[in-house]
């Protein structure tokens, strides 16, 4: 019998039950559903809405459920519509009619919020974890390779020397970003709906701050019909979700182009690697790309949630069941990509000196080249004109333009001396940049120095 069967006199069609029913995804968050049910009887015991015997008796058979499912031995019933009437049928059959109370005072509506709520808060938590694992591995090369020189690139260009350090602390930026529109998010959706009802409230003497506080909620909502459809904050998380999942396949371009045999910038760990099943000397980089193209996966449950609420009135609709599904699938991707690229890092080979001699050959000290003649009295404009007119010579000459003879210099520009050299060296460019952000050593250390700090904010700082 249906929760709502009462007012129908024929059963469901066989399909609109298979296609109505959402228990095959929505067990998913059991843990969340007991809790909830757990506060609202303690809740109703408290305002003598139930005796203290019943409610304990729902309590105690509560947590009987939840750890049986926890264990794995109790079977689901696979008729049952959703996991709010399994569990409740389940507790009826074992405690008998104290059990058919639980429900005194919400509905499937304000209950299946409370459980969407709970499970999202939680994933946000586990997600901001994964974050703070990466953000640690960051942090771990960066101190390492503040000295390490690479080109930095522009339009897939060569443009200016930087570092290792300075390149992935890019990276640290934006996923300390990510970190902190999980926060937002999770701050934002922290009021508890249970107490809404379908839409109205209930004539019941509800405690529903009692209720929030036990479910560590800041508050209860403040509109009962926008408590049951409400799901800005599953949007608001697939949104943080698609950003972070943006950031990780950038990262992951970079690499796939780093490990290839054209830059050999870094060697991926065998474990991170797959063969060809035709040419024996491949090892691709098969976590990288699936990352890269799980990406629009992620894109789609946000696109989908977005167009699912777009059009729905007020208040609940069984559209909303549609929240699942997609967000489920979202959040595993998100979490495994997360830590496989979190330990693909980890275990990856940079070649310093390969990318050291990339940045010599791709006349990324050029500018400091014109900023040489700048600072002996060249209008910049000028100066821009006459390197460009040495990198057209080096490249007459196929040399780098510290290979170029100071003759040649000269003679496009006497302002040149035999310093030239020293200024264009490109440990020379790389340490006299230290304004904030740059990848001088100074200002590495100023931003490692900062990041360190937001770790240790976060509580995920470890001593390297």
């Amino acid at each position: 019998m249906k929760l709502w069967g009462g007012r129908f006199t024929k059963e469901e069609n066989v399909l609109v039950n298979d296609f109505n029913a959402s228990l095959k995804f929505d067990r998913r968050f059991y843990r969340q559903d007991i809790r909830g049910s757990i506060a609202h009887a303690t809740m109703l015991g408290k305002q003598g809405i139930l005796t203290e015997s019943e409610c304990e008796l729902i309590c105690d058979g509560l947590k009987q459920i939840l750890s049986e499912l926890d264990l794995g031995t109790l079977a689901w019933d696979e008729d049952a519509e959703d996991i709010h009437s399994f569990i409740e049928a389940t507790l009826t059959e074992r405690i008998g009619d104290a059990g058919k109370k639980l429900h005194t005072g919400r509905s499937r509506n304000d209950q299946v919020a409370l459980d969407m709520k709970l499970y999202v808060r939680d994933e946000i938590d586990e997600t901001k974890r994964r974050v703070a694992e990466l953000l640690k591995a960051i942090h771990s090369l960066m101190t390492e390779h503040i000295d390490t020189i690479m080109p930095g690139f522009t339009h897939l260009q060569k443009a200016q020397p930087v570092t290792l350090a300075h390149h992935l602390g890019a990276y640290m930026e934006m996923f300390k970003r990510d970190y902190s529109r999980l926060l937002d998010v999770r701050s934002r959706m922290n009021t508890c709906p249970l107490g809404a009802g379908a839409l109205a409230g209930t004539t019941y003497d509800l405690d529903r701050a009692y209720v929030a506080k036990l479910l560590g909620f800041d508050a209860a909502t403040s509109n009962s019909m926008d408590s049951v459809s409400d799901r800005d904050y599953v949007i608001e998380y697939l949104d943080a979700c698609a950003i972070i999942m943006m950031h990780l396949s950038r990262f992951c371009e970079e690499y796939i182009v780093w490990n290839t045999n054209e830059y050999r910038f870094i060697t991926v760990d065998d474990a991170y690697s797959t063969g060809s099943s035709i040419m024996p000397q491949k090892k691709n980089p098969d976590i990288a790309e699936l990352i890269r193209g799980k990406t629009g996966r992620v894109y789609g449950a946000l696109t989908s949630m977005l167009t699912t609420m777009k059009g729905l009135p007020l208040a609940y609709n069984k559209d909303m069941q549609e929240d699942k599904e997609l967000t489920f699938d979202a959040i595993d991707t998100v979490k495994a990509s997360l830590t496989l690229f979190t330990d693909m890092l980890s275990s990856t080979t940079f070649h310093g000196d390969v990318m050291e001699r990339s940045a010599a050959g791709g006349f990324t000290n050029a500018t400091d080249a014109a900023d040489y003649l700048v600072k002996h009295g060249v209008p910049f404009r000028d100066a821009h004109g006459i390197i460009g007119r040495l990198v057209l010579a080096c490249e007459e000459r196929n040399c780098a333009l510290d290979e170029l003879p100071l003759e040649v210099y000269q003679s496009i520009c006497p302002a040149f001396e035999s310093d030239i050299y020293d200024a264009i060296n490109l440990q020379t460019c790389v340490s006299k940049r230290n304004t904030a952000g740059a990848p001088g050593p100074e200002a590495m250390k100023q931003e490692i120095a900062a990041d360190e700090r937001f770790l240790i904010t976060i509580g995920a700082y470890t001593k390297y």
